[in-house]
This record gives structure tokens, sequence and C-alpha cells, in this order.
């Protein structure tokens, strides 16, 4: 069966060439009953009609598809663009144009609800940025005026209340360093140094490195039974150092008294190995999962700026690990616990 949907131009121009030079050849030949005129009058009236409506549709209306083009692509033409118009758009049919314009529309939309989201995001983090700096500003401000306005005199205040200043400067270059690092591993500025080691080497390194804060809560640390056996990595060694530090920081501060936390190590596909890390802590409600890893997020404001920390360390460990194209995850429960796990490339084995 013949469809008219998606004629082409020339296809068209065909269709009502004929539509108009039948009727007149059939008048013709109603008028004068000889076919050789009534022929020639259907040759000539589909020749002209065909030349003036091809004209008609091309110089009108597809220069306007043709603008419309220009305006999806919004830049100035190039060669190969100039040859698609003079002869590929031509060809298609109308309804071909309306879905090139429909998926392109698309794609615009989608795009502005991107940068509806970055922007909602941009607003949030620039509140959240200036709050973390207002607290220890505000902190040392008062401070400062306390110990301009009589204070200074006191031998016990001053002291207090310089020390307390300096751990809110303290906090703030924390802040500014681990803000500079994040943005050193978004711009790249930070090369890998990537070598082979061991991964249950560094992370018995970081539980050195952390065991007065872990004894003080008398957090027990360990690395999962079956998983001691040596796995060696190719990454990044200190960079992997500081997501350990970050995450093992984090286990501890959010840990229960008495509690534990576990390192496993596997191997999953021959060529990456997965490294977890699990504590018995307060967990986190599932609703804040999808959002850990934002700068600044917090799933409890106020505690979480209680027990420390610029709210930057997942955030960081995130960069760190993307940086090294490999993936990190969290899965949680309240008061049961959290693991986070990410991937390091598999290494060749370490000689003994």
């Amino acid at each position: 069966m013949f469809k008219t949907k998606n004629l082409s131009p020339q296809q068209l121009s065909a269709l009502t060439a004929l539509i108009l030079s039948v009727p007149v050849a059939l008048g013709i030949y109603w008028i004068r009953p000889d076919w050789l005129i009534a022929l020639i009058s259907l040759a000539v009236t589909f020749s002209g009609s065909y030349l003036l409506v091809r004209y008609m549709l091309e110089s009108f209306i597809y220069r306007k598809i043709k603008l419309i083009y220009k305006f999806i692509y919004q830049t100035k033409a190039t060669r190969r663009e100039e040859t698609y118009y003079k002869y590929i758009l031509p060809q298609k049919g109308i309804d071909e144009v309306r879905a090139d314009v429909e998926r392109w529309a698309e794609q615009r939309s989608a795009e502005i609800e991107t940068l509806r989201t970055n922007e909602a995001y941009r607003k949030e983090f620039l509140q959240n940025l200036a709050h973390e700096f207002k607290t220890p500003i505000f902190a040392i401000q008062g401070y400062v005026d306390t110990l301009l306005n009589g204070a200074l005199e006191n031998p016990e205040l001053n002291r207090r209340f310089l020390e307390n200043a300096a751990r809110n400067v303290d906090r703030m270059v924390n802040l500014v360093e681990d803000l500079d690092a994040i943005t050193r591993l978004e711009s790249g500025q930070q090369p890998l140094f990537k070598e082979n080691f061991v991964i249950q080497e560094l992370i018995r390194e970081v539980y050195e490195a952390l065991l007065i804060k872990t004894s003080a809560k008398n957090i027990r640390v360990s690395i999962k039974k079956g998983c001691e056996y040596p796995i060696t990595v190719f990454a990044d060694k200190e960079k992997i150092r500081q997501v350990l530090n970050n995450l093992l920081e984090n286990a501890t501060k959010y840990g229960k008294q008495d509690g534990s936390i576990v390192s496993s190590i596997y191997k999953t596909d021959g060529r990456h190995v997965l490294i977890e890390i699990s504590d018995d802590g307060i967990g986190i409600s599932e609703e804040h999962l999808p959002r850990v890893f934002e700068r600044f997020y917090r799933t409890d404001r106020g505690r979480s700026r209680n027990v420390g920390g610029t709210g930057l360390g997942l955030a960081i460990c995130k960069h760190i690990i993307e940086v090294h194209n490999q993936t990190i995850h969290v899965r949680s429960k309240p008061d049961v616990g959290t693991t986070v796990g990410f991937t390091l490339e598999e290494g060749t084995k370490m000689p003994r």
C-alpha cells in the first residue's frame, strides 16, 4: 500500500504534480478527444507542476528547516554540514526532520535538567562552605574579643581561650587543605605514582597510625579471617593510604565503644581487588546513602560536627578512587554498622 507519511520533497512534488496534471489532461481530452494532445498536456503540466512545487518546497519550507538545523547545531556550518544541508537534508521526509528536532529537544531538556541539578548542588555547596568557615571564624572572633576585653589579664582564661582559638584555626587549615586536595584531584594536578604493594601491609600500617584513637574507644581492629594472604595491588600507595586513613577514622568516630573494625580483601575477576572496611557503629539511614560522598554532606549535622572532621573525607576518598578509574560504594544500616568498599587494579605478585 502506498504511504505518504515519509515522502521526500521530490516524491511530494511528483505526487502533487501528478494530482494536478491528470485532471488537466482528462479535461483537455474531454474537450478534444485526441490522445496525443492529452498526453502532451499531461507531460507539460506534470513537468511544470513538479518543478514549481519542488522549487516552492525547497525555497521556502526547506530553507526554514535549514535554519532550524543551524539553530540546533548553534555553530557556523562546517564543510561537512554544508554538504548535509545541500544533499542529505532535502532527501529527508518531514517526519524524519520532526524526529531529529524531537531528539534535539529531548537532549536539550536533559541538559537543562542537569544544569538545574548542578545549580542546586552548587548553591548547597556554597551554603555548606560558608557555614563550615563561619563556625570557626565566629569562635575565633569570640575568643579574641573576650581576651581584648579583659580576659587577657587572667592567666587561666587567656591560655584556655588561646588554645580554643588555635584549635579553630587548625580546623580552618584542615578545611582549606582538604578543599585544595579535592580541587587538585578534580583538575588532574595530582599525578598518580602507581606501584605494586601488598594491601594488607598498608592496612596494618594505618591501623598502627590510628592506634591511639581506636584504643580510646577500646575498638578492636583486624583483617577478616581468610583475607590475610598477601594480595598485591597496583595503585598510588600514598593516596590509597589517605583513603584507608579517612575510612578508618570515620569507622572509629562513628563506631561504638568496645566495638570492632574489620578489613576484608577479595580478588574479584582476576583483574581487580575489592577492599572493604566494616564497622559495627551507629550506621547510616537508607535515605542518606546516595549522598554520603558529597562534599560537606552530613547525615546528622550536630553529631557530625561534635566528633570533628571537615565533612570532606568521603568526598576525597571518592575522588582518589575515581582518579584510579575504580569504584567506591557504601552499605549501611542504622545501629548495625557501615561497610565502605572500593576496588583497585590487581598488581603483580611481590617477590619475597
